[in-house]
């Protein structure tokens, strides 16, 4: 399972992107089924509604709902990625959450943002 995060997300709705395109084809190589949070959701939505965009498409793609779990998992992850002194955004910590207790691997092209988190059990989709 592959989880999306909001940056392919942004590039996967941007029709002319060069980087949708090698996303499509990273996705579609690996044969795996793609989600999202409804974290990212809540993020893509805000952003094609501020743009004046069609939201109908992003709509269609399966969403993995924040449950208590996961914020018991992100409120974890979190802290301790404070602790260690490389903080992160409280969204991304909760996106985290949601894939590690789905068994995703998360796509992003914001790795640094979500690499410090690997070490508490964050996989990430690397096609490269």
């Amino acid at each position: 399972m592959i989880v999306l995060d909001t940056d392919v997300l942004i590039e996967i709705f941007d029709k002319e992107s060069e980087k949708a395109e090698r996303a499509f084809s990273h996705i579609d190589e690996s044969g795996e089924d793609i989600f999202i949070t409804s974290i990212n959701l809540h993020e893509i939505l805000y952003g094609l509604k501020k743009s004046n965009n069609p939201t109908e498409e992003v709509l269609k793609l399966p969403v993995l709902d924040y449950t208590k779990r996961d914020a018991r998992t992100a409120s974890a992850l979190e802290l301790k990625a404070e602790r260690k002194g490389k903080p992160t955004r409280r969204t991304n910590a909760m996106i985290a959450a949601v894939t590690v207790n789905n068994a995703g691997k998360l796509y992003t092209f914001d790795k640094s943002h979500f690499e410090p988190l690997e070490s508490e059990g964050l996989k990430l989709f690397r096609p490269d």
